[in-house]
């Protein structure tokens, strides 16, 4: 099966162990995935969805299971995380 495609200058892969099925990525893009006979998504015709929705779609994914590059190799999906915080929003941890 087919766990990967570039597009355009995106390279999306799809994390078979951690995808559930939830199919938020179909309901945004259809014309890119959909869920196989076993729930699992897999591509259609991603090409055919430009580059901002093929992006909001991988983004809807609730457990990461869409992965998504750009042509540098830059993580684009999940995000990554911001470097300029510590992931306390903002509060000081005093011992």
């Amino acid at each position: 099966m087919d766990r990967a495609r570039v597009v355009g200058d995106l390279r999306i892969g799809i994390d078979e162990t951690l995808c559930v099925g939830f199919g938020d990525c179909v309901t945004r893009a259809p014309e890119a995935f959909r869920l196989n006979d076993e729930g699992m998504v897999e591509f259609v015709e991603p090409h055919r969805v430009d580059r901002a929705g093929l992006l909001a779609a991988c983004a809807a994914c609730p457990v990461d299971a869409l992965l998504v590059w750009d042509a540098h190799g830059t993580p684009l999906v999940p995000c990554p995380p911001d470097p300029s915080t510590d992931g306390s929003g903002g509060a000081t941890h005093v011992p």
